[in-house]
């Protein structure tokens, strides 16, 4: 599969993620909801990392990976958290737009911290996102 195919992946997974988050949060504390996805995205990763033997290379390891994963793990961790309370306060067809414009701020932090390079297509992309994402709140 090309990259584009795992990243299509990954948004059909988000969209049946929030439908089904929204659906199993009522009457659950959003911390506690949360908590819960987070064991069985645990289980669900450690299950696949051992079935294709890739904690062989664990031991290899650098350091700053290990430090630059878990401060993207406790980004995801305050992510889920701030998601959940909003799903729980607000109908998913408003929440989840919003949570997208997380793209446009990937796109503003990988030219800031990666160096790349942001071109006027992906810059007018990103800024019809956020438009998008704010004509929700309006409806």
């Amino acid at each position: 599969m090309t990259w584009w195919m795992y990243a299509m992946a990954s948004a059909l997974a988000a969209s049946a993620t929030a439908i089904l988050a929204k659906i199993g949060i009522e009457g659950v504390p959003s911390n506690l909801a949360t908590a819960i996805r987070t064991v069985v995205v645990l289980l669900f990763a450690w299950g696949i990392v051992f079935a294709t033997r890739e904690h062989l290379a664990i031991p290899a390891l650098k350091g700053r990976s290990v430090l630059f994963l878990v401060l993207s793990g406790i980004g995801t961790g305050a992510s889920w958290l701030a998601y959940f309370k909003a799903l729980q306060m607000a109908p998913a067809s408003r929440v989840a737009p919003i949570d997208k414009v997380s793209l446009a701020f990937t796109i503003l932090l990988a030219a800031v911290v990666l160096g790349e390079t942001i071109s006027w297509q992906v810059g007018v992309g990103a800024a019809l996102m956020v438009a998008g994402a704010l004509l929700t709140l309006a409806g």
